[in-house]
């Protein structure tokens, strides 16, 4: 019998983690918005289940220095992370650093992800990471103050400006100065890449560069668009705008000093919230058209889990990714947090739909939203950075769009070595 209890007891100790057993998993959670507390919360919930624990690495808010964490520490073949954030524009960054996760999930559960998402995530057949959550540029709006001066929801970007002028002049008649009309994510950084691709691609400036290679970014249509955003600048745009990431100009819209803002999905929670100034005056629709003939477009964002190659624990580190990933996890993500799912079928969820009305009205706006130029592979940030930093300049006052759009379009043509990236 004391053998058989023996046995017993080796048996149990291979399936059931003991103290000694229990590893320690490190995962970077975003932070912006509730992001950290929901992945914190989700990734809790995986230890308790499992018996391991997860500690959280906090990211930048600034996605630009999170990238460059993310490459110093995989440069250096750091076994410091086990479960890493990938933005959607990163795979062909960093493919060559994280483990092919194609052997760990089964075609049934890719097959529940948008096929888009789940194709932009392979890279030479390796699939780097799993889709999280995704995202593309809305517009926030005062309900209110556009009810209270006869304004209307605007189709166009110049219908925009010119509500917001009119609001603005009436609120400050009324004694309300500390009003401003348009705010949005206009710091040098990743976010003002993905604002300034909407305005190009709305004006129908292309994307930088086209789906072949080709850098598209000097045209007269790239050139309206962004002399456009710069002419508001001091008037319908505060020049604060020019330090913006998404928790700024969140935290500028929230407090109620702001009519109109351009964020991502994740906002529309936050605004609503018990403490929040402008709960239930909030609208959300999708991005206005660049004029009568432009179109309405929202840039593709969105974060996917991968696990480094270098991590020493990297099956529990796939679990724990398979986990955060989940239609249950990505479920209550969305309820919670306002996140958007990658998984198809939870659009149609009676829940989810009832916290975020418009993620069912703005459902072509998700699964239509214009992508980054990543065909250009590794390159892409230094294609990103040229671009964004020619943008800021005219935002600025340091010269015209067609000169810094020009200057920009002859570096990028430079570093494609003719379309082949």
């Amino acid at each position: 019998m004391k053998k058989v209890l023996a046995g017993l007891a080796a048996a149990m100790a291979l399936i059931t983690p003991t103290l000694s057993q229990a590893e320690k998993l490190v995962i970077a959670c975003g932070s912006v918005g509730m992001e950290k507390d929901l992945c914190t919360q989700g990734a809790q919930a995986w230890a308790k289940k499992t018996g391991h624990t997860v500690e959280i690495m906090s990211a930048p808010t600034d996605t630009s220095q999170e990238l460059a964490q993310l490459q110093q520490l995989m440069a250096a073949g750091s076994t410091d992370l086990d479960v890493a954030r990938i933005d959607i524009v990163w795979p062909g960054i960093l493919a060559n650093h994280f483990l092919d996760l194609k052997p760990y999930i089964s075609e049934d559960v890719l097959k529940q992800h948008f096929p888009s998402i789940v194709q932009n995530n392979m890279v030479k057949g390796k699939l780097v990471a799993m889709p999280w959550f995704t995202d593309a540029g809305v517009l926030y709006y005062r309900k209110d103050l556009l009810e209270k001066h006869g304004q209307k929801p605007p189709t166009t970007w110049q219908e925009l400006a010119q509500s917001a002028k009119v609001v603005l002049e009436a609120e400050k008649k009324a004694g309300n100065d500390k009003l401003v009309g348009l705010v949005f994510q206009g710091k040098s950084y990743e976010g003002l890449t993905c604002t300034a691709v909407e305005w190009l691609d709305s004006f129908g400036g292309g994307t930088i560069v086209d789906p072949q290679g080709k850098v598209t970014l000097n045209n007269p249509k790239a050139v309206e668009a962004v002399d456009f955003f710069a002419s508001l600048v001091g008037t319908v745009v505060p020049r604060g705008v020019l330090s913006y990431e998404e928790e700024g100009a969140r935290g500028a819209f929230q407090s109620g000093s702001a009519v109109f803002m351009r964020n991502w999905p994740y906002a529309w929670a936050l605004a609503n919230s018990k403490d929040s100034m402008v709960k239930g005056k909030v609208g959300v629709i999708a991005l206005p058209k660049g004029g009568p003939d432009g179109k309405s477009t929202g840039t593709l964002g969105g974060w996917q889990l991968g696990v480094p190659k270098y991590s020493k624990n990297k099956e529990l580190a796939v679990d724990l990714v398979k986990y955060l990933t989940s239609v249950e996890e990505q479920k209550r993500r969305a309820v919670v947090g306002s996140f958007n799912p990658t998984i198809t079928s939870l659009y149609q969820d009676k829940e989810l739909l009832a916290a975020n009305p418009f993620f069912g009205s703005l459902y072509d706006t998700f699964i239509n939203a214009v992508p980054r130029p990543t065909i250009t592979g590794a390159k892409y940030n230094q294609v990103s950075t040229e671009f964004r930093n020619a943008v800021y300049a005219t935002l600025s006052g340091n010269g015209k769009a067609a000169d810094n759009l020009a200057k920009a379009d002859a570096k990028l043509k430079a570093l494609s070595k003719g379309g082949k990236w």
